[in-house]
């Protein structure tokens, strides 16, 4: 496990217990099994983009906003060898967060999906937030809910009221995309 996992466990921990839950507690708000949130602060477990997805949106906070607590220095400038790299080890996503930790309510990612690779995204990671998913290159497939989106290269969507989702690439060729995620106040 990389460093950058075993900081997001340690920060999973620390949104925990600042909002004084016991393990069980962050389980039943989040869905995930309290033997799995113990794993994944413990750096036991690498966590997968949907569990991160389930135990951000327990904490009201999205993805972008947990691994940026994770890893970002406040600042103005976040260069590119400093940005937060992650990839999930279930697709084999890439996830660079972009934007500098700041007091902005907006996070900006963006996420390298291999061909054939497909990440669901729980209805819980997105309640709170407004998002667009801006397609950079390749095609990108998403789900939301029941409605099917088929995007290209610069082809943008607003996402509409929150519901279970699934990003696909459903090419031969990786397919890059950028999330603008805007916090509700």
């Amino acid at each position: 496990m990389d460093n950058l996992e075993q900081r997001i466990g340690a920060r999973i921990r620390i949104e925990r217990e600042s909002r004084g839950w016991s393990l069980t507690e962050l389980a039943a708000r989040s869905g995930v099994s309290r033997a799995m949130v113990h794993k994944v602060e413990r750096g036991e477990s690498s966590p997968t983009a949907t569990l991160l997805g389930r135990l951000s949106g327990a904490f009201r906070l999205s993805i972008s906003q947990l691994i940026a607590r994770a890893e970002t220095q406040e600042g103005r400038l976040l260069r590119k060898g400093d940005q937060p790299v992650w990839v999930d080890p279930q697709s084999g996503y890439v996830r660079r967060h972009v934007s500098p930790r700041s007091d902005l309510p907006l996070d900006l990612v963006q996420i390298e999906l291999p061909p054939g690779a497909e990440v669901p995204m729980p209805m819980a990671a997105y309640t709170f937030l407004r998002q667009l998913i801006w397609v950079l290159s390749g095609s990108l497939v998403f789900l939301e809910g029941e409605t099917r989106h088929e995007m290209d290269a610069g082809d943008c969507l607003e996402l509409g009221q929150p519901a279970d989702c699934v990003f696909k690439n459903e090419t031969r060729k990786p397919c890059t995309y950028a999330v603008a995620v805007l916090s509700k106040a």
